[in-house]
């Protein structure tokens, strides 16, 4: 079956990323584009992800089966198609099998059945009730929630694991909607991880840094000074961290998230009415993981377990990062073992992924210890409790199957390069900035990943903004000072489609743990994500790039932001 084909595309095979962005150009776009419009129509985000994959293969296919007739160029379809079906084969089994997915495969599904135990065992009720004692109203049960997503700081992944089941009883005891639950452990987990000084991330974030500055020949710098020297510059992430605590304490809420807290409060009906058969049989998991009758509930069962967790995930962050430092880092670390300059190396050379599944799967065998111990369970009960826990994942592993291979494909189709080469090479020095802030929104938007969006724009970013410093005569402190304005709009900028993209990793996972429609979670939060980004790239990184001190614009912005939710924003 042949197809004539008019200059649709170009009739090479390409395999670089730079060249298919060039040729392709904005064709590149639409399989993120095809997977966040369907996923926005259908609410079926499974279904919308594989549209996006397939038609990434299609674009991936096409040119290796185009031939000419004369001048004429033909298209064989069928056999398009077939090897359009075989590449998601590929890019699904190329996802599993890369070492850090399936690290994060194996601490979801240990972690699912971590809190499978401890939820059986009755220690995330008790739990709930010990915060219920404290927080009197729905505000201090959203600020509780808030604050222990900022305890655990050094990693999203286990922030969203954790606070979403223990938590979540206590939202639904105040009447919290899952929708604004879901916001809550989303809006505290990438955006505190992006910042925190000693976490997952800094190892990747210090690394592009340095990269970046040696790619313009400047290698004598501290690349994790400069990190630390772009957090008050990181407006997305303070100034969410600070709308939610707002909305809390002001009880003021706008959009489709003001309607579902609404709908919570006024008829109970607390989790919005599932799209997707996946997620409908969240009841049925309730009342299999119910405690048995006339067993005492503990806190204990749960603290000890999700402690065991966090600690041995610290301690394991050290050791496994501290175990492949190399050159000056291992000689400074041996000298100074507890140091922070040691501290932060380790942490940010350590294997993430790796870490939390051992942590987890220490803390299933205490959870199974405490559980029989207490004679809540026999030991084989326990087992098919903790298995149980990891079917509760599938739907979840299914969707960062999918948004992984998303991701590769745009990568090869050169989806990243070919928006970042929009950017104009002579741009006004204040406008630099607050450009590179919505590029990186927007790509992390499209392919649903910090890491990708902060290594596609760093390596571009860092020289661009060099150049243009030079061009306006800046020196010294004044360049450097740019410079780490620059950077901070790339890291900043990435971590806006990892809180509110329908494909990110980190938004499918807020879906899960708050036990919210996924795309109920995407349609409410992302009013509140475009306000932000709004108030961080025009009242944020313009002034400070006019030459505002940013000591005086965050509190402005604070100010503003208050003003604004007070104008918009309704009283639940």
């Amino acid at each position: 079956m042949k197809f004539l084909v008019f200059c649709l595309l170009p009739i090479v095979l390409f395999a670089d990323a730079k060249v298919n962005a060039e040729f392709y150009g904005f064709i590149t776009l639409l399989p993120p584009f095809i997977a966040i419009i369907l996923a926005f129509i259908t609410k079926d985000v499974i279904l919308s992800l594989f549209m996006g994959v397939l038609s990434g293969t299609f674009l991936l296919s096409l040119a290796s089966n185009i031939f000419f007739v004369d001048t004429i160029a033909l298209i064989n379809i069928y056999d398009t198609l077939v090897e359009s079906f075989s590449k998601i084969i590929g890019y699904v089994l190329k996802s599993t099998s890369d070492p850090v997915n399936a690290g994060i495969i194996l601490q979801i599904l240990c972690i699912g059945g971590l809190v499978a135990l401890i939820t059986k065992m009755g220690g995330a009720k008790a739990i709930a009730l010990k915060f219920a004692k404290r927080a009197k109203t729905a505000v201090s049960a959203q600020l509780n929630t808030w604050f222990i997503g900022l305890l655990i700081f050094f990693d999203d992944y286990a922030n969203l694991l954790i606070v979403g089941p223990i938590m979540r009883p206590l939202a639904d005891k105040f009447k919290i909607s899952r929708e604004k639950f879901a916001f809550i452990i989303d809006s505290t987990a990438a955006p505190v991880a992006g910042i925190a000084i000693i976490s997952t991330w800094i190892g990747l974030e210090v690394s592009l840094i340095k990269n970046a500055y040696a790619s313009i020949g400047i290698d004598n710098i501290s690349a994790f000074g400069i990190f630390v020297e772009t957090i008050p510059y990181r407006f997305y992430n303070i100034f969410m961290l600070f709308f939610v605590v707002l909305t809390a304490i002001m009880g003021r809420e706008f959009g489709s998230m003001y309607a579902a807290q609404i709908r919570a409060k006024t008829t109970g009906q607390i989790a919005p009415v599932s799209k997707s058969a996946a997620l409908d049989t969240a009841e049925l998991e309730d009342q299999f993981l119910a405690p048995k009758e006339g067993i005492e509930i503990r806190a204990f069962d749960a603290i000890v377990p999700v402690m065991t967790l966090i600690i041995l995930a610290i301690v394991g962050f050290y050791f496994n990062g501290f175990s492949v430092l190399e050159g000056e880092e291992l000689a400074n670390a041996r000298a100074n073992p507890l140091s922070f300059e040691t501290l932060r190396s380790a942490f940010g050379s350590a294997d993430s992924s790796i870490v939390l599944f051992q942590a987890a799967l220490f803390a299933a065998i205490v959870a199974i210890f405490i559980g029989v111990r207490r004679r809540i369970f026999n030991i084989k009960e326990a087992i098919e409790t903790w298995i149980y826990g990891w079917k509760t994942m599938i739907f979840t592993i299914v969707l960062l199957l999918l948004a992984w291979s998303l991701s590769s494909i745009v990568k090869d189709l050169g989806t990243s390069t070919f928006i970042t080469h929009l950017l104009a090479d002579k741009l006004p020095e204040f406008i630099l900035p607050a450009t590179i802030f919505a590029f990186a929104s927007l790509i992390s938007f499209a392919i649903g990943t910090s890491y990708g969006t902060m290594g596609v724009l760093m390596p571009l970013a860092v020289p661009l903004a060099f150049e243009i410093a030079k061009l306006n005569g800046l020196e010294g402190e004044a360049l450097h000072h740019y410079m780490v304005l620059n950077i901070s709009c790339v890291l900043t900028g990435a971590i806006f489609g990892n809180h509110c993209s329908p494909i990110s990793d980190n938004v499918i996972l807020s879906s899960m743990s708050a036990k919210c429609d996924h795309m109920e979670h995407v349609r409410t939060q992302i009013p509140y994500a475009l306000f932000i980004c709004a108030i961080s790239l025009f009242t944020g990184y313009i002034p400070v790039a006019l030459g505002l001190s940013v000591w005086l614009v965050l509190p402005l912005n604070f100010i503003l932001i208050t003003l604004l939710l007070r104008i918009i924003g309704k009283k639940v």
